[in-house]
C-alpha cells in the first residue's frame, strides 16, 4: 500500500528568525520512504541542515527571513496495509527488567504529569492483570472521560488538567494515557504523525496531524489511541518524545505567525484505482 503524505505551513516573520521543523518520517521508519521533498515556495534559495535529534527525530534547522515564508513537503510512504500491531498476551514487564533506553519513558515529564496521576491510575486499573487488556482499559477510560473538541484545543493544557476539565484534542488524549501507564510502571511514548481515513469512514473536517502513544511491553513498542479508542490502518510516524514538548512541529527562536496550514494523508492515485 503506498500512501501520500505531506503538509504545507504558511508563516509570517516580522524578522529573521533561526527556526527547527519536525515534519519528516521518523528515522526508524525511513526504509518506508520513497524520495520526497521539501521546499520553501515563497524563498527558492533558502537552505536547511536535516540532522537527528536524541528522540531519532529527522529535524531540518533553518533560517527564516522577515516576511512570508510558505514550507512544504510531500511524499510517498510504503506499507503492508495491517492494523496497529499488537499482541493480546503480550505482558507488562518489571522495572528492573526494561531496557535502559525505555526508563526515561516512565518519568514525569511537562505535559504528562504521572506523579498527580499514580493514587487515580492505581485505584482504577491496580487489580488489573498487567498485559496489552491493561493498556487497552486505560485507552477506553481515556476514550470515554474526555470530549474530543477543536473549540476547546489549549497548548499548555496538561494530563491532570483534562483529566479535570473533561475535554481536549488528540494531543490532550494521548498525555492522559501516557501519565496512567507511567504511573503503573509501564514505559509510555508520545507520537505525532500523518494518519489518513484509511479503512474507516471519512472524516468531514479538515485533516489535521495526530498523536498517538507507544507502550513498551514484552516484545517491544506497541501502538496505542485513546482518542480514536481503535487499531488503525496506515499511521505514518514523524516524532517521538517523551510528550508534546519534546517534538513541536514548528520551533522558532523568536515570533512568528501561522496564517494557514493543510496536512494531506491519503491512498495514491494508483492505490485507489486498485481497490
Amino acid at each position: 500500500m503506498l500512501i501520500a503524505y505531506g503538509c504545507q505551513f504558511d508563516l509570517m516573520f516580522d524578522q529573521e528568525t533561526p527556526a527547527v521543523c519536525l515534519i519528516d518520517v521518523h528515522s526508524s521508519h525511513a526504509r518506508n520512504v520513497l524520495p520526497n521533498s521539501m521546499t520553501f515556495e515563497t524563498a527558492p534559495q533558502l537552505t536547511h541542515h536535516a540532522f537527528i535529534d536524541d528522540f531519532g527525530n529527522i529535524a531540518r534547522r533553518f533560517t527564516a527571513p522577515a516576511g512570508p515564508l510558505r514550507l512544504k513537503l510531500q511524499g510517498v510512504y510504503r506499507t503492508d496495509g495491517g492494523l496497529d500491531r499488537r499482541n493480546p498476551s503480550a505482558t507488562v514487564l518489571p522495572v528492573d527488567q526494561l531496557p535502559a533506553e525505555c526508563l526515561g519513558y516512565l518519568a514525569p515529564s511537562r505535559f504528562c504529569e504521572s506523579d498527580l496521576l499514580g493514587t487515580l491510575a492505581w485505584q482504577l486499573f491496580g487489580h488489573l492483570p498487567r498485559d496489552t487488556a491493561l493498556v487497552e482499559a486505560i485507552c477506553t477510560y481515556v476514550h470515554g472521560r474526555l470530549k474530543f473538541d477543536y473549540a476547546h484545543a489549549r497548548a499548555t493544557r496538561t494530563a491532570s488538567e483534562a483529566h479535570a476539565e473533561q475535554v481536549g484534542v488528540c494531543r490532550d488524549f494521548a498525555h492522559l494515557a501516557i501519565s496512567l501507564c507511567r504511573a503503573l510502571n509501564i514505559p509510555a511514548r508520545y507520537v505525532n504523525g500523518y494518519m489518513g481515513d484509511i479503512g474507516v469512514p471519512a472524516d468531514p473536517a479538515p485533516m489535521d496531524f495526530n498523536a498517538w502513544f507507544d507502550v513498551y511491553l514484552d516484545g517491544g513498542w506497541y501502538t496505542f489511541d485513546a482518542r480514536h479508542n481503535r487499531r488503525r490502518i496506515g499511521r505514518i510516524p514523524i516524532a517521538i518524545g517523551r510528550d508534546a514538548a519534546d517534538i513541536p512541529m514548528l520551533r522558532t527562536f523568536g515570533t512568528h505567525t501561522l496564517t494557514s496550514f493543510q496536512v494531506v494523508t491519503e491512498l495514491t492515485e494508483a492505490n485507489r484505482a486498485a481497490a
